[in-house]
């Protein structure tokens, strides 16, 4: 049996105040470094350093002997099972890129997942790797970019009007830890405008599809980490990376029968993204199983100098051990005793979704480890969750934003409207929602975990809200073959706990194997350009991200 989970010696309370100290500092300027946070120090760690993330990278647990049909097609790999073939030398980065290139040509005209294919500069990183030094599980792994993290000499648009132009001159810290990790950058996808809806134009017409009904435009595939979940889902990548603010890496994942990860806040850097609200911004990875989001996550997280969210936080714990199956006499069972809680009216109702809810629920109680707990709503639930406090975070949205406000809302496009919200509210009422919000944050961790260890969810702007982690997970299909998830959400830096059950589910189901047919084949077609519209320069763009 490993160490405990990190959830065991994490301080609840140092929590809080350290969900104070960001408040203050999003209203500061994001100049003030939060207070850290205590932890016992028995946990096994992955600390922040290049080389020891790449060790982390590169253990036994990362590695996974290929199924037969994955091994008969590069782009159906996992990104352990690719690992697994290429450290075998059965199987290489170019092999791999090549399938997904060909992928990418013959069917992302009809998916529009891309904003940008990089295939020149993926092929030259895919023979780099073949013949440089190995760095783990990720090493030649073909990834995607959300289109809102900097990409060194590559444009970053965050699909907007705003961004139509600009060309960082560094990568994204997020990004940067991918490449060094030996990860391949097949491309930029594409998003909701400014990470606000699912993925259209700039003007609003719709761009991005679902990848598992190509055909029809109306079925929602989740936003706003849009195309990043298209491209997983309809393999088109091995893995990829989004955001999360209110719900763009748990929606798209959940829509694409993904494994979405959304960290607790800070676990990884949101310096060199484009950004929406400074308090719940997450980066984090939408992937296949719990394994890839924990050799994902594993390369991400970490502290850096350039985000004040990302310092003092305990120390990356084996993410990848933790998704990794534990079995006694040849029986799944959880890493660690968990108690899952039920929130009131999860499984009522006939429809798809709550049966596949309850089918979920009956199946991990058979899991040895698991109990299930019925937990009630902390008080005033509702109202703290509601919209009159949650729809504070727009002023943070507008406030670095407001010189262009002033000057022509044309560049907002079609998101337009909700950042005049955040404009036209008062500092009172800022306040008044950021007091509500650690109200919120006390009687969650101090009510609600007092009965249980993580919590099912229907709708993850809670735990958005509170800058805790979540991670979502696919449970069935409707009877017209659309995906049906769920969400756990977990206590401050719980993600190994989260992963853990999530991998015993997993290794008992079969619903995150399954794969979306093909659409016909089309010419590739790159989602349309957004017309002339107010640019900003480079150095407005650093003013804005700084």
């Amino acid at each position: 049996m490993s160490v405990e989970p990190l959830d065991r010696s994490v301080d609840r309370r140092a929590f809080l105040a350290r969900a104070a100290a960001l408040a203050v500092a999003s209203a500061a300027g994001a100049t003030v470094a939060a207070p850290p946070i205590a932890m016992a120090s028995n946990a096994l760690l992955a600390s922040p350093g290049a080389g020891n993330r790449n060790r982390a990278l590169d253990q036994p647990n990362a590695y996974t002997k290929p199924r037969p049909e994955a091994a008969a097609d590069p782009a159906e790999l996992t990104i352990a099972e690719a690992a697994w073939l290429i450290r075998a030398n059965k199987l290489t980065a170019e092999q791999l890129v090549e399938a997904y290139l060909a992928r990418i040509s013959a069917y992302d005209g009809i998916y529009q997942a891309f904003n940008l294919v990089l295939a020149d500069a993926a092929l030259a990183a895919a023979r780099d790797a073949v013949r440089g030094p190995r760095h783990g599980a990720l090493h030649g792994i073909p990834v995607v970019i959300k289109d809102n993290y900097y990409t060194e000499g590559v444009p970053t648009t965050a699909n907007s009007f705003l961004f139509k132009d600009f060309v960082p001159p560094y990568d994204a810290t997020a990004v940067a830890r991918l490449r060094a990790s030996g990860a391949v950058i097949l491309g930029k996808t594409q998003m909701g405008p400014l990470a606000t809806t699912r993925a259209t134009t700039p003007a609003g017409v719709i761009t991005t599809v679902n990848a598992w009904t190509p055909t029809n435009r109306n079925t929602d595939p989740g936003g706003s980490s849009t195309g990043t979940a298209t491209a997983v889902a309809g393999r088109m990548a091995t893995s990829g990376i989004g955001t999360q603010t209110g719900g763009s890496i748990t929606a798209p994942s959940n829509a694409q029968n993904l494994t979405g990860l959304k960290p607790t806040m800070g676990r990884v850097s949101a310096a060199g993204i484009i950004p929406l609200t400074y308090t719940r911004d997450h980066p984090g990875p939408l992937a296949r199983d719990a394994k890839d989001a924990a050799i994902m996550l594993t390369a991400m997280a970490g502290e850096d100098p350039a985000d004040p969210r990302s310092q003092g936080l305990p120390d990356v714990p084996n993410l990848i051990d933790a998704a990794t199956a534990v079995y006694q006499r040849n029986r799944v069972k959880l890493r660690w005793n968990t108690r899952i809680g039920v929130l009131p009216g999860f499984t009522n109702g006939t429809s798809a979704t709550a049966l596949a809810r309850q089918a979920y629920l009956a199946h991990l109680a058979t899991i040895p480890g698991v109990t299930l707990v019925d937990v009630p709503l902390p008080d005033e639930w509702s109202q703290l969750t509601g919209s009159t406090f949650n729809n504070v975070r727009l002023t943070e949205r507008s406030e670095p934003f407001m010189p262009y406000l002033r000057t022509d809302l044309r560049g907002f496009g079609v998101s337009v409207t909700s950042w005049l919200q955040g404009a036209l509210l008062g500092g009172n009422e800022f306040l008044t929602g950021q007091r509500a919000k650690l109200l919120l944050m006390e009687r969650v961790l101090n009510d609600l975990f007092d009965a249980c260890d993580v919590v099912v969810q229907t709708d993850p702007v809670p735990f958005d809200i509170l800058g805790l982690p979540e991670i979502a997970f696919p449970i069935g299909f409707t009877a017209a073959k659309v995906p049906i998830g769920t969400i756990l959400g977990g206590l401050p830096y719980a993600e190994d706990r989260l992963l853990s059950v999530v991998a015993a589910y997993q290794a008992t189901t079969d619903w995150h194997l399954q794969r979306p047919a093909d659409p016909p084949a089309a010419p590739t077609a790159r989602s349309q350009a957004p017309a002339e519209a107010p640019r900003l320069t480079a150095e407005q763009v650093a003013e804005l991200t700084q």
